[in-house]
């Protein structure tokens, strides 16, 4: 299973790390989980720089995508230079975004008419992009979710392998990255964000 985790200049470390970090434990697998980016490197919100695992193209042959957000992604959704990098196919792969990426899914009309998640400064861009934002951390329709707020990224990744490879591999995901004495309070929240769009 590939994994593109595409990832901007001005991201925020939360949403890609702590998705590519529990979408990892699925390597066992032969899961592949790659940072994805319109460029040799990107420099986070708080002047973290990566190096790119791939190139934004990858993104249009993985099984799974995964929209990071940040500070810049309302100018990201406006340059089609890099927008146009982007082909991809819900009908073919699962595809999500985190806050402000939730305005990339909009851009690239994926979310086609789905009401979508999003974080609170987002959220008047993505109405304006004629998407109806719920109050919420998690919604999904088929292969496509949003999710919003940053620690909400935990449910996007859970969604993510529950919905290709199950839902205990998604528990075994999300009580390994649980905080000790709290594992199954975690498990029990996660399912019940999940649960219903699987």
């Amino acid at each position: 299973m590939q994994v593109a985790i595409l990832t901007f200049d001005g991201f925020n470390e939360l949403d890609s790390f702590i998705a590519s970090a529990i979408l990892n434990r699925m390597r066992g697998r032969g899961w592949e989980v790659q940072i994805t980016c319109p460029g040799a490197s990107v420099t986070s919100m708080n002047g973290v720089t990566v190096l790119a695992q791939q190139q934004l193209e990858f993104a249009n042959q993985a099984d799974i995508v995964l929209f990071g957000s940040g500070i810049y992604t309302r100018d990201i959704a406006a340059d089609d230079t890099i927008l146009e990098r982007l082909q991809l196919d819900p009908q073919r792969q699962v595809i999500g975004a985190q806050c402000s990426g939730t305005l990339l899914l909009a851009k690239l009309d994926l979310l086609q008419g789905l009401p979508a998640c999003t974080d609170l400064t987002t959220k008047p861009w993505v109405i304006e992009a004629g998407v109806d934002v719920l109050d919420q951390p998690l919604v999904a329709s088929g292969n496509v979710a949003s999710a919003g707020g940053c620690l909400a990224s935990s449910y996007l990744a859970a969604w993510m392998i529950a919905k290709t490879a199950g839902i205990d591999a998604a528990i075994a995901a999300i009580d390994y990255v649980a905080p000790t004495g709290e594992k199954q309070q975690q498990v029990d929240a996660t399912l019940r964000v999940i649960n219903p769009y699987l």
